[in-house]
């Protein structure tokens, strides 16, 4: 697809850029609540004691 105008693949490299950043900032906003509200107490009952 080399013969497509170069405006028309600055404009597709911009969306993905767009897209690419609305992706990151939804999932760095999203998980982060997740992991707040956990207790902590859970992962300490849930590890398991590898030493004899």
């Amino acid at each position: 697809m080399p013969q497509m105008a170069p405006m028309m693949w600055l404009n597709l490299f911009i969306v993905f850029l767009a897209s690419l950043m609305c992706f990151v900032v939804m999932n760095y906003s999203i998980i982060p609540m997740n992991k707040i509200y956990q207790p902590t107490s859970s992962k300490k009952k849930s590890e398991k004691n590898w030493k004899w």
